[in-house]
């Protein structure tokens, strides 16, 4: 790999400047393509070798559960091939094909980990692996909504014999086959492993649950859940807190002596605090004839057992944390003051923060209209109020040196 031009690209004047996207998944991807669209050179870092790394690491069986045609990218629809709930690895394809119909200019292998005011407070230093500092005109952050694997500091976690592994590491139930499997988190992820853990042959799979969630039906009578999401994406929250819930009568079953009470908060409520509600690929049916059995939230480890919320003790051969991500991003942006006291950005898409004009967020939401729509909605705003403030490198300057993806 060729050495970016650290030393010389710091005294460029900001009008030549590229906009430098961070993260080569999806949201970054579709920054860049909108700025090109509109005549501004955009320049994507991504740490690994390829796009959608993140993507490529998910399990076997993750399918999108947003539909194909509410899920496309700008400037390019997702084959008709892929079917209406898109899988990984067509993801994947995907993305790779977009990057290249769009000739997109990717650097791969660089890894940014500080983003500053340029010396002269035009634009945006960055601080990258190999020594490199690059500077741009702006800077859109889209390292992704799950970035860094999160398991619980546990009390007692270390004396656990068995296996304890984060979601992350899980590919497939083939390793899990005729064992004893707790499942830690019943987001979508949770649940998805728990019926995947089901249907591969697990002996017993248990889910721990703290709080119950929102479950709605993916698809009913062809009607995706999405759809609704769209309709309800901008109505008050009690309102549709209030709708949803005779709607979830109706759907969804009343799981309650299986250990799956209602929630007592509005679903549009949790939407709001970061919780998705959990679309049924399985669960329903696995949970009531007992295949999944629900339990108690972990409370720690004691003497190699789980011990849970209710008192009791379990022994399983492994579990499996499905507890989630951290965004990671106080090392990048956290001295800027752009954070907010979780660790997420004070504002996304084309809001700019006011003390850091130039520098914007991509994918730190999880919406329930589905992330890609709303990745590709927002990257057309940011694309257009880089275009209007100026200030940035058009399409014909000069190329960055280094290794491009195509």
């Amino acid at each position: 790999m060729a050495d970016s031009r650290a030393s010389t690209e710091s005294a460029n004047p900001a009008s030549e400047r590229p906009v430098y996207v961070i993260g080569g998944g999806p949201g970054g991807l579709a920054a860049a393509y909108a700025l090109r669209a509109r005549g501004v050179r955009a320049v994507v870092l991504e740490k690994a070798d390829g796009v959608g790394a993140s993507w490529r690491r998910h399990y076997d069986r993750l399918h999108l559960h947003t539909t194909r045609r509410l899920s496309g990218l700008p400037g390019l629809p997702m084959p008709r091939r892929f079917g209406r709930w898109v899988s990984r690895d067509n993801v994947v394809r995907y993305l790779e094909k977009y990057a290249e119909v769009h000739e997109l200019e990717i650097v791969t292998g660089v890894e940014v980990f500080r983003v500053e005011r340029s010396a002269d407070g035009t634009g945006w230093l960055l601080h990258a692996t190999g020594g490199r500092e690059l500077t741009g005109g702006a800077v859109i952050v889209a390292t992704g909504y799950n970035h860094t694997p999160h398991v619980p500091d546990w009390p007692g976690r270390e004396t656990y014999r068995g296996e304890l592994v984060h979601a992350s590491e899980y590919r497939n139930a083939k390793p899990y086959a005729g064992r004893d499997v707790l499942v830690v988190g019943i987001g979508n992820t949770g649940a998805e492993i728990a019926v995947d853990l089901v249907e591969g042959g697990a002996e017993r799979v248990r889910l721990a649950v703290r709080t119950a969630p929102h479950i709605v039906r993916r698809s009913t009578a062809g009607w995706a859940a999405q759809y609704t999401g769209v309709l309800v994406r901008h109505l008050p929250v009690a309102l549709v807190d209030r709708l949803a819930k005779p709607m979830a009568k109706l759907s969804v079953p009343d799981l309650s002596a299986h250990g799956l009470a209602r929630p007592d908060t509005g679903l549009y409520s949790r939407v709001n605090e970061g919780s998705i509600p959990v679309q049924d690929v399985g669960l329903i049916d696995a949970v009531r004839k007992g295949r999944v059995e629900v339990v108690g939230a972990v409370e720690g480890f004691e003497d190699g057992k789980v011990a849970l919320a209710d008192g009791s003790r379990i022994e399983p051969d492994a579990v499996i944390a499905a507890t989630g991500y951290r965004r990671a991003l106080e090392g990048l942006v956290g001295h800027l003051g752009v954070l907010d006291g979780r660790g997420r950005p004070l504002v996304h898409g084309a809001r700019t923060p006011a003390n850091a004009l130039g520098l914007y967020f991509q994918g730190y939401t999880n919406p329930i209209s589905g992330m890609f729509r709303e990745l590709a909605i927002d990257a057309e705003k940011i694309a257009k109020t880089v275009a209007r403030r100026g200030g940035v490198a058009t399409r014909d300057a000069l190329t960055v040196e280094g290794r491009a993806a195509r």
